[in-house]
């Protein structure tokens, strides 16, 4: 599976609108302190990638933080996805914690595009260093990778260290292109989206359901989104309690899927719902290790995310990412998605589902060696 993903992978310097964002501007004598009370992350007056959180821990929006450079007050522009979802728009909850706070927030979006680049020289081959935690958790150490700040200090020029070779990330004025498209390839926002399921990097409001999806199942803590050290904000009790005392049971990782049969158009719907099946040995099967396999119990199921259709792997196949139970990742399991009467045509036809490790993920210590 490995030799197949890679040959999707793009190495060559690219660049691409990022569709579908909304940006806020937070501006004011308090704006610092604002949104340090309210974000997983510790805000220093820097960029950088983070989440709010619900006061039961689960997600509202993942967010990129921007500094924009001569300012007489601090501000802040805040890039999300604000497709319409269970929760509030994102403008709104913050006004409701605005109170005495001199803050002042404006919806800025028709000023400003977003944009990625990646490729050649963009981290990909990028080292780091991680602490677990007992639950399954985990954190990126940057000060043992990095001098600087992680996420850049360019205004409006985002390293994304969510993952290696993510590259970077801009705030662009409407209408206009980064610099990047005289020495990249310009490419389609399809593109980006292949780019971040190839490197296992869930985004928005499809990969991160508003008030449904939880931080560290979403791979918030590896991402660099979430900082369990911090002191008090929204959703920091029970997101540190699943740190130190839970069992992270889910993941969202990257997968190959292929259709069963390859009868009609391959079509993917959204959401659709990953089942797990026992591979049976036969019995005139005579490898020992396949037939002393214990057949376990099945519990629960998974969900597809994102995807987007990948014919240069052949007809019927696609890669998405996937918010999979981790009991399920075993050799004697085989996944299919669910079939779906209701689904538009073409759409509602099995398929197989094939998690891969990202290279860059980090393995798991053994336990005497993990944070307490």
């Amino acid at each position: 599976m490995a030799h197949r993903i890679r040959l999707l992978l793009r190495t060559t310097p690219s660049v691409a609108p990022v569709p579908h964002r909304t940006v806020l501007s937070v501006s004011g004598s308090d704006a610092t302190q604002f949104l340090d009370g309210l974000l997983a992350i510790t805000v220093q007056g820097k960029q950088s990638y983070g989440a709010f959180l619900h006061a039961q821990g689960r997600v509202i929006y993942d967010v990129f933080l921007y500094t924009l450079p001569s300012q007489s007050t601090p501000t802040y522009l805040i890039e999300h996805d604000a497709s319409p979802s269970e929760s509030q728009p994102l403008f709104d909850i913050l006004k409701r914690y605005v109170l005495r706070s001199k803050v002042r927030i404006r919806d800025v979006s028709q000023e400003w595009d977003i944009w990625a680049a990646w490729g050649h020289d963009h981290g990909a081959d990028e080292r780091r260093e991680w602490i677990w935690a007992r639950s399954g958790a985990v954190e990126p150490v940057w000060s043992k990778t990095t001098t600087t700040w992680p996420w850049g200090t360019e205004p409006g020029v985002i390293n994304d260290r969510r993952a290696p070779g993510m590259g970077r990330r801009m705030v662009v004025p409407k209408g206009e292109k980064p610099r990047e498209t005289s020495t990249h390839d310009t490419l389609g926002s399809d593109a980006y989206l292949l780019h971040r399921i190839l490197r296992g990097v869930p985004e928005g409001s499809i990969d991160i359901p508003p008030l449904h999806a939880f931080p560290i199942e979403s791979n918030l803590d590896m991402m660099g989104g979430v900082n369990f050290r911090k002191g008090c904000y929204v959703g920091q009790e029970l997101t540190v309690r699943t740190y130190h005392t839970g069992v992270v049971r889910k993941r969202i990782l990257p997968t190959v899927l292929s259709q069963a049969s390859q009868s009609g158009h391959a079509l993917l719907s959204r959401n659709l719902t990953i089942k797990p099946s026992v591979i049976t040995p036969s019995p005139t099967n005579s490898d020992p290790e396949l037939a002393s396999i214990r057949i376990p119990r099945l519990r629960g199921t998974s969900t597809l995310l994102s995807s987007v259709l990948t014919p240069s792997l052949g007809p019927g196949t696609a890669v998405g990412l996937a918010l999979l139970r981790l009991d399920h990742l075993r050799p004697s399991i085989e996944l299919h998605t669910e079939h779906s009467e209701t689904a538009p045509e073409g759409s509602g036809q099995r398929w197989k589902v094939e998690p891969w490790r990202p290279d860059w993920w980090p393995e798991q210590p053994p336990e005497e060696q993990v944070n307490e």
